[in-house]
């Protein structure tokens, strides 16, 4: 009797203790499955025009990479007139923040928060924070609901996938790949395996085994002995990910880097090799943020790119992600940490990189550390319709256009290998183009039959190399409005998504600002 009494007390305690919940169903007309920048332009357009919106947060944090370090908006050379909508308003509200008139592409992460949580709320949409997808049932070709691994169950008309990893997609049943196609598939030339890379390259000369001339030594960590087919072929590997280090050299705002746990000095054997070979600089970048910030990126040969230890990441579960996460952390923290302190590094390259920390008002329940590693890509759906090469160039013309991309084809290096006996990256294309080119609403629909109440605008039926214009987060809040439009439509017409009317569709873009020609 007394352990029944007791069993019951500590249950009460359980449910009672904070942050403890039960588990919720809730039915909305949209629900938006990320809280990435597109998840919450794809959730406000919806919410604007009288929908009711769910918008499903893997963290604690909205906006994805834009409020997570990468500051540095990715325009273009083509300037930022195609940047139009909910995006430039986005943008126009990040300069209110800096007591600007005007759009401004430079921001520090927690404004760029700020913002996004305004827009959210200012629309009425409803936001979920630690939500991940742990099953989809589906009616015919009909999501019906999804349920997080918290009990959590949301039922709604028409979802929108706006995860980097397209998660939902997949448990949807719709086709996607991942990796590079071969050149040959869709009649391309910058697929595929690229062993002449355009960019972000090593120095000549740098021996691949661990010990120097000695093959019976083993290849450097992370170094491929051959590309793994001809230039053009198909593989499986992902350009490479990194974090969008957020530093600062304000010392009254500054945190030191230290070592990292479990540094291992023969992990950045390639970097000392790079340096000993002549590679002085663009270790990271630091391009310039408000308030004393950078946002850096990856920047050349050896930098914060962790080049092939993220093949597994499109399709790991999220303990493996997270794991895949911490190693880049790693990664980084201790190449910051080598370049300010390790006597391998000559005192003039230590000096330059000594000034840089993290900054104490940033990711402050992250260690300040930035929330998201920047996955640059992942699944990608395929379609009836797939953007490629052809339409990046403007040699096919484009009837359905629901936005613009204008960044060049970017794609980071995929792998390190020997070629002629010294390391080299493989992967890099930075290719640009004449005009911004319309990405076709076809391209965020999947195939009717396999599910006919989906949208995306990220994980879009692309190739790897448009994909490599198209994933810029300028462009994934412009097809983020575009797709949460298309799901208003739909619900109000009583269509498929496959079936949305593209002049209805056009009309109300245009009425609200998107840009769709060049």
């Amino acid at each position: 009797m007394k352990f029944r009494s007791l069993l019951r007390l500590l249950l009460l305690a359980l449910l009672c203790a904070p942050g403890l919940h039960a588990a919720q169903v809730v039915e909305t007309d949209v629900c938006v499955y990320g809280g990435a920048a597109g998840g919450v332009t794809a959730a406000v357009a919806a919410a604007r025009q009288g929908k009711k919106v769910a918008l499903l947060v893997f963290n604690r944090h909205l906006g994805g990479m834009s409020s997570s370090g990468l500051g540095w908006t990715d325009v273009g050379h083509l300037g930022d007139a195609y940047i139009q909508g909910l995006a430039r308003e986005f943008y126009t509200r990040i300069g209110a923040k800096y007591g600007a008139d005007k759009a401004k592409w430079t921001f520090e992460p927690h404004i760029a928060e700020a913002v996004f949580n305004e827009m959210a709320r200012q629309a009425g949409v409803s936001v979920y924070l630690d939500q991940r997808l742990a099953r989809t049932a589906m009616n015919g070709p009909n999501i019906a609901e999804i349920t997080m691994d918290n009990g959590n169950v949301f039922r709604a008309k028409v979802f929108i996938d706006a995860s980097y990893e397209g998660d939902l997609l997949k448990q949807a049943h719709v086709s996607y790949t991942a990796g590079r196609e071969a050149n040959a598939q869709y009649g391309e030339t910058l697929n595929g395996i690229q062993t002449k890379t355009h960019g972000n390259n090593l120095p000549r000369g740098i021996d691949p085994y661990r010990v120097k001339g000695d093959p019976q030594s083993g290849l450097l960590p992370g170094v491929n002995a051959d590309p793994g087919g001809p230039v053009g072929s198909a593989d499986k590997k992902v350009q490479a990910y990194c974090y969008r280090m957020c530093l600062t050299n304000i010392p009254s705002n500054r945190i030191p880097v230290a070592q990292p746990p479990g540094y291992k000095e023969a992990n950045y054997e390639l970097l000392f090799r790079a340096i000993e070979a002549g590679q002085q600089g663009k270790f990271f970048q630091t391009s310039p943020m408000p308030n004393g910030k950078t946002d850096s990126n990856n920047a050349g040969g050896i930098s914060t790119d962790y080049i092939g230890y993220n093949y597994d990441y499109p399709e790991a579960d999220y303990a493996t992600r997270a794991r895949i996460a911490k190693a880049h952390e790693a990664w980084q923290r201790g190449l910051i940490w080598t370049l300010q302190n390790h006597p391998r590094v000559p005192a003039e390259i230590r000096e330059q990189y000594a000034q840089w920390g993290l900054p104490a008002d940033e990711f402050a329940d992250n260690n300040h550390w930035p929330y998201e590693l920047y996955v640059r890509e992942a699944r990608r759906m395929v379609s009836d319709y797939v953007i490629t090469q052809s339409h990046c160039l403007s040699e096919l013309p484009v009837e359905d256009s629901v936005g613009l991309a204008a960044y060049m084809m970017d794609s980071h290096n995929c792998q390190r290998i020997v070629q002629a006996g010294q390391v080299k990256n493989e992967g890099d294309v930075e290719k640009k183009f004449a005009k911004p080119f319309g990405v076709p609403y076809r391209a965020l629909v999947p195939k009717k039959t396999e599910c006919a109440n989906l949208l995306t605008p990220w994980s879009v039926s692309a190739s790897h190399i448009a994909f490599a214009s198209v994933r810029m987060e300028p462009v994934f809040m412009i097809l983020g409005q575009s797709v949460g439009t298309a799901a208003v439509l739909a619900i109000t017409q009583g269509r498929a998504v496959q079936d949305v009317p593209y002049p209805a569709l056009r009309e109300q873009l245009l009425k609200d600002g998107q840009a769709l020609e060049p």
